[in-house]
């Protein structure tokens, strides 16, 4: 049984109580939060995604929201992708970059009316950082944190799920668009997205007082296609290809290192944070890129948090930022950050705690 001592600093998501329930082990701290990472039965929980359908408590995955007049402009101003021709009801994906052209956030931005957007962060502290840019830019928007906690139903059988509690409609609903909606009186924005490339949708809840009631309705419309817990799956994420912010990138990291420069458009307006930096980095080339790794042991890894030395011939040329033994490739994998001299079908050593073993580069994603 796990404890925790209680302190206003890390919060609860709305769907706590019932991720207990139904007998989640671990946590970890995500934006002053706790996120579950397990319900004791890893290998199921991950088959349970691919072949099935999966319920995630991502209440953690906090939304900035602009509010007002200016909030179109800053929204851009902070954003390195063309806005433009963002439709209400529309999400993209982007990438927060600060003044050098490195990414501090990836989050999906929503757009809910003219002058309303949110930002659904990862890990860090974009509400300080747009409030200080709203001010020195003397801009008329209101930022603040609303009261909205994302649930994330994930898998192939995900739309099945959704449908038989929403409608057919949520068939046709394109990949990173939503639609305002209640269920049973609870307001929900239900989104076409979701952190793993197996099919999914979010639901946004607007009232954190109906975690519980909205929890247990998807649990119990679920059950014909045996729902059950789960989590943004390690797993599945780097079989996946996909970048976690803060896991997979640095103080240095630009969007081009990471395979994001497809999200940055250097056409957009000159006031846009990094945008000079980014046109520097564009035009010279990335020093490092992404690549994915195979490792030759057989030993199978667990999950790790700390990056292990990639080196050739005595000579350091990145870092594996995240491994773990794949359960379909029936190897241990990881994602690299390493220099563009380091190709795809090459050879390198990894220094894991002081063990030295061999691997093989390869290009992104696994499966």
């Amino acid at each position: 049984m796990f404890e925790f001592t209680p302190t206003p600093r890390v919060k609860r998501s709305p769907f706590y109580d019932a991720t207990v329930r139904d007998g989640v082990k671990s946590f970890y701290p995500y934006n002053n939060m706790f996120l579950p990472t397990g319900y004791g039965d890893p290998e199921k929980e991950y088959w349970r995604l691919i072949n099935g359908v999966s319920m995630w408590d991502v209440g953690v995955q906090r939304q900035v929201e602009l509010f007002g007049k200016d909030a179109c402009k800053l929204a851009q101003i902070l954003s390195p992708r063309d806005l433009s021709n963002l439709e209400i009801g529309q999400s993209k994906y982007v990438a927060l970059c600060d003044h050098r052209g490195v990414i501090i956030n990836d989050p999906i931005l929503s757009k809910l009316e003219e002058n309303k957007f949110w930002f659904s962060i990862a890990d860090s502290k974009v509400l300080f950082w747009a409030r200080a840019i709203a001010y020195e830019r003397n801009l008329n928007v209101n930022i603040i944190e609303p009261d909205v906690s994302p649930m994330a139903i994930q898998g192939p059988k995900a739309v099945d799920v959704i449908s038989s509690v929403f409608g057919e409609w949520v068939r046709d609903l394109k990949y990173f668009y939503f639609k305002e909606t209640s269920l049973n009186g609870i307001p929900l924005l239900l989104v076409r997205s979701g952190w793993s490339k197996q099919g999914g949708y979010e639901l946004y809840l607007m009232d954190g007082s109906k975690g519980d009631e909205l929890w247990d309705i998807i649990k119990e419309a679920g059950k014909p296609w045996d729902i059950g817990p789960g989590y943004p799956n390690t797993v599945e994420r780097i079989e996946s290809g996909l970048l976690s912010w803060g896991g997979d990138t640095d103080d240095n990291t630009n969007p081009y290192e990471v395979r994001l420069g497809k999200y940055v458009d250097l056409d957009v307006p000159e006031d846009v944070i990094g945008l000079s930096e980014l046109k520097k980095i564009n035009q010279e080339g990335p020093k490092r890129h992404q690549l994915g790794i195979v490792l030759d042991t057989e030993e199978k890894f667990k999950s790790h948090g700390v990056w292990y030395d990639i080196f050739v011939n005595n000579e350091k040329l990145g870092d594996m930022t995240c491994g773990i033994w794949s359960n379909r490739i029936k190897k241990n994998i990881g994602l690299c950050l390493v220099s563009v001299k380091l190709k795809s079908g090459e050879k390198v050593k990894v220094n894991k705690n002081g063990i030295e073993y061999t691997g093989t580069m390869t290009e992104l994603p696994f499966i």
